[in-house]
């Protein structure tokens, strides 16, 4: 390799194997082989191809996380790690290869059309914990699936106004009897998982609530409580999932990480705009619809929200107060208030919705903070 030249590294990595392409200026790429995917033969690799300062590698996002790239990146060579979904890929071809692959990050890694992600570091263990709650509240909701399914199948439905999973839903359980065994033997096993799935739960929450007090972001997890509708949950998670916010340089393009922005399919004259396009961060998503959805009521400074701001400046909570403003009338612009007003529908029906009607999109949302 001439001194000065840079050399482009496609990798195809996979748990045990890494499928390497190399791409130099003016030059077809060529597959250089497989390597083992462990740290001595990524050092060796790095060794054989040159200079770490004029290697530049990438290797897309996936289960393999980010120790390949913190490994090359202390060894002083330049790595991306590739968004899948923004890789350009022909139509045409139908075969997928490994080698295929790697030639293909090469050449694209050239010409500059590949779009890196951010990537953590080892220090932000936070957003391991954030998504270990979501996975928690998925297999709970699994639980409680199951159970509600198997009453179901025997006919038995709780008391007219009993809600699911309260008190008194539970009383009616803790009753429940069955005349043959083994129904008996699998309305106890359903039950005690969705109690270990309950303390799986609890247990996360109350680790994130301490790491978050000694985490680095902890002055900012503070600050985002200031507003409506983000409580402890809420800014964890948009801390651990959006690290940090000065990557962005405006709005728009937090709103593109976060998949919130609207599709759009135009052509000449034509403009067509559709819902959200959800390509970005779910979690992200989740936390600020649900935190949006309190827009809808009137501007309130309840206990809770008292409670948060309580020894944060003054400056910071004025800012807060003003946002609560901003945001209900916009909800009020754009939401179904407006609508029964220009359909001709005012009267009651109106006014409820402007003090807070529940938006016609939000029903069965499930909210992470109260206020």
């Amino acid at each position: 390799m001439n001194h000065g030249t840079t050399r482009y590294v496609g990798l195809d990595v996979h748990k045990a194997t890494i499928t390497v392409a190399i791409c130099e200026a003016a030059q077809p790429p060529t597959v250089f082989g497989t390597i083992a995917n462990d740290p001595t033969a990524i050092g060796k690799l790095v060794k054989q191809l040159g200079r770490a300062h004029q290697l530049r590698l990438a290797y897309e996002a996936g289960a393999t996380g980010y120790a390949l790239y913190r490994q090359l990146h202390a060894l002083g060579t330049a790595c991306d790690v590739v968004a899948p979904a923004l890789i350009p890929r022909p139509s045409g071809p139908r075969v997928k290869t490994d080698r295929r692959d790697a030639l293909q990050l090469a050449r694209l890694l050239r010409s500059g059309d590949l779009t890196p992600v951010w990537v953590p570091s080892p220090a932000q263990a936070l957003r391991d914990l954030v998504r270990a709650r979501y996975d928690a509240k998925a297999d709970l909701l699994r639980a409680k699936n199951r159970l509600t399914k198997f009453l179901l199948r025997q006919g038995l439905t709780p008391p007219p106004g009993t809600r699911p999973w309260r008190a008194r839903f539970e009383q009616w359980l803790t009753h429940l009897t069955f005349e043959h065994g083994p129904a008996q033997v699998v309305f106890a096993d359903y039950r005690t998982a969705v109690r270990l799935e309950q303390d799986r739960v609890r247990h996360l929450e109350a680790a994130l609530g301490r790491s978050a007090l000694d985490a680095p972001q902890a002055g900012l997890i503070a600050a985002l409580q200031a507003l409506r509708g983000i409580g402890l949950l809420s800014a964890v998670t948009i801390v651990a999932e959006a690290g940090d916010f000065r990557r962005f340089a405006r709005a728009r393009g937090f709103m593109g990480f976060t998949g919130l922005t609207s599709s759009e399919h135009s052509s000449g004259p034509t403009q067509r705009r559709g819902g959200i396009t959800r390509a970005g961060n779910a979690y992200l998503r989740h936390v600020l619809v649900q935190a949006a959805h309190n827009a809808r009521h009137v501007p309130h400074r309840a206990a809770a929200l008292q409670q948060r701001q309580a020894g944060l400046p003054i400056d910071l909570v004025d800012l807060a107060w003003r946002a609560q403003h901003r945001l209900h009338r916009r909800y009020l612009h754009l939401g179904p208030a407006r609508s029964a007003e220009s359909r001709g529908g005012g009267g009651a029906r109106t006014r409820r919705l402007r003090l807070g009607g529940r938006p016609a999109d939000a029903t069965g949302a499930t909210r992470l903070n109260a206020r």
